[in-house]
């Protein structure tokens, strides 16, 4: 007899506490310290202090500031661009029923994979820290870039192991 799945560290399980009709759901995506928003805040806030102070340069003879501080303002803003184009980005597992869908969204971009459970191999199984590959039915997608390399064996084994239970 299978003993009840102990609480799962990555997975959201339904509310009874045993999912054997509902669906457990991993969503894995980055760590934010700043919204895409506070961050636009930041960045209106630095062009104002860096053409205010090229504009005070500018006054006193210094004509090359000027067009320098807007390469620094346009390069800045470049790679805020791409920061918030891959602000979203994460990847959802969700095992429900006889199915493991895995969607992996970056840069506003979902891809989709659906594997049948009894076909669905996990991999790595332990150790050296590389993401972990869901493969099955001639398909192979790599999942787990949003956490930390330590902790992928430990994913690894739980989906492994809600496969077997759930």
């Amino acid at each position: 007899m299978l003993q009840p799945p102990p609480a799962f560290r990555f997975a959201t399980v339904p509310a009874q506490g045993h999912p054997s009709h509902e669906a457990v759901q991993w969503l894995l995506k980055r760590h934010r310290s700043v919204t895409p928003a506070q961050l636009g805040w930041v960045y209106v806030s630095l062009c104002v202090v860096s053409l205010g102070m090229a504009g005070f340069f500018w006054s006193r003879g210094a004509t090359l500031v000027f067009p320098l501080a807007w390469v620094e303002i346009v390069a800045v803003g470049v790679a805020l661009v791409v920061y918030v184009r891959h602000a979203g980005d994460g990847e959802r597992i969700v095992l429900q029923g006889r199915q493991l869908v895995v969607e992996l969204e970056s840069a506003g971009r979902t891809r989709r994979a659906e594997f049948k459970r009894e076909w669905v191999r996990i991999e790595p199984k332990d150790g050296d820290g590389s993401l972990i590959e869901v493969s099955g039915q001639g398909r192979t997608v790599r999942v787990g870039r949003h956490v930390p390399p330590e902790l992928r064996p430990a994913l690894a084994r739980e989906i492994r192991f809600a496969l077997r239970v759930c």
